[in-house]
């Protein structure tokens, strides 16, 4: 399994071919996804790259952190472990106030 980064301060016109084009010159990409805002579709600004070795996600970092893309400054890091959240808060929950008169 390959090696997962973080990539943020994208600028919010980048897309998943431009990341992938960007990091593959460092070595072989297995994906590169960009995170959208779930309602919008927008970029939500930062995104993740999977390279196929740790090397060449070391690589990467070093010659990719704090350069810039498109006159921003990218982030990139080796991404942490998707922290486990509380479920439930969301919208749709149909007995919120459904019934009440106020």
């Amino acid at each position: 399994m390959g090696t997962k980064l973080y990539v943020g301060g994208l600028p919010y016109s980048t897309t998943e071919q431009q990341l992938q084009e960007l990091f593959s010159q460092q070595g072989s990409v297995t994906s590169a996804k960009i995170i959208t805002d779930r309602y919008t579709g927008q970029s939500r600004g930062f995104g993740f790259v999977e390279m196929a070795t740790a090397e060449e996600a070391q690589k990467a970092i070093t010659a990719l952190n704090g350069t810039q893309l498109n006159g921003r400054t990218i982030t990139v890091n080796e991404a942490r472990p998707q922290e486990k959240r509380p479920g439930g808060g969301g919208g749709g929950g149909a007995d919120r106030g459904a019934g009440r008169r106020w």
